[in-house]
């Protein structure tokens, strides 16, 4: 059993301090999620000491006036997946007024997303310092993707839905990819393999990540977010990390957590290579 303590001093009306740069932001969001990682990890809750974590009155939406409302200032816009199991600022370890987060399933670039995206650039851009789109694994509006996909007949329940096609469609590019890496890594007898299913979600999943982040990219050099940098990354439902899946990374034993998006075709293509052989897909179809 490990005690998990909350503390903080009411009185203490300050303001917490906000990072600087991208850089900044960005070790304070992998800080954070290594240590939710750890804290619920059961081997370091076994005898050890209480762990204390400190925070800012404006956290929990306390102005520094009683009676208002905070300003906001958030120095993150995160767009993460609606997923009930993959909540932004826990796995973050970030409290009340500090990541913007718009979650949609499927973490999908829509109008309005890009929009509350733009708004939090446009608006808070004397705080916000990055942009970080966030996907997970086992991501079901995913899954439904890839099903549509191997299964095509079974699109039809879904297409006279039209919020539910919107989230297939715009997902359908990142699998479609997905598969032709799927058969240029591993041959085209790939589709046959029992755990196909199951390597193309795992291929699938952080290709969509990059691809939406590799859009929100584009719109930023185009005026939304200001040159913000973006990042992309995929929380893991069972090791409670974020990180990048690729293949290349995982032999050369330097695994990233987040990454810049792919730019061009031909960046796209080799991500969606290294994605094709990382070690979820290799436990799969070895």
């Amino acid at each position: 059993m490990q005690d998990i303590i909350y503390r903080w001093d009411p009185t203490a009306r300050g303001g917490a301090d906000q990072p600087d740069t991208a850089a900044e932001a960005l070790a304070i969001l992998l800080k954070g999620n290594r240590d939710f990682a750890r804290t619920l990890d059961p081997s370091q809750a076994v005898g050890g000491p209480p762990r204390i974590i400190y925070f800012d009155p404006s956290e929990v939406g306390l102005a520094a006036q009683p009676g208002c409302a905070p300003e906001q200032r958030p120095w993150a816009i995160v767009l993460g997946c609606a997923d009930a199991r993959a909540p932004i600022e826990i796995i973050f370890e970030q409290g009340c007024n500090e990541l913007f987060v718009v979650r949609v399933a499927g973490n999908v670039l829509g109008n309005e997303c890009l929009g509350s995206i733009d708004y939090a650039a446009e608006h808070f851009r004397d705080s916000v310092r990055l942009i970080l789109v966030l996907g997970h694994s086992r991501c079901g509006a995913v899954a439904a993707a890839v099903e549509a996909f191997l299964h095509p007949a079974n699109y039809l329940s879904m297409a006279s839905t039209h919020p539910i096609r919107g989230v297939i469609d715009g997902i359908m590019v990142a699998v479609r990819a997905a598969a032709q890496a799927l058969e240029e890594r591993w041959g085209f007898t790939v589709s046959k393999h029992p755990n196909y299913r199951g390597a193309l979600l795992e291929a699938a999943v952080p290709l969509n990540a990059a691809l939406t982040a590799a859009t929100v990219d584009a719109e930023c050099r185009k005026g939304v977010g200001h040159g913000l940098e973006v990042y992309y990354g995929v929380y893991d439902l069972v090791t409670r990390l974020v990180m990048v899946p690729s293949a290349d990374a995982e032999l050369a034993g330097e695994i990233s957590a987040v990454s810049h998006p792919p730019h061009g075709a031909d960046e796209f293509s080799c991500l969606a290579l290294s994605f094709a052989g990382n070690s979820a897909v290799r436990a799969l179809l070895e």
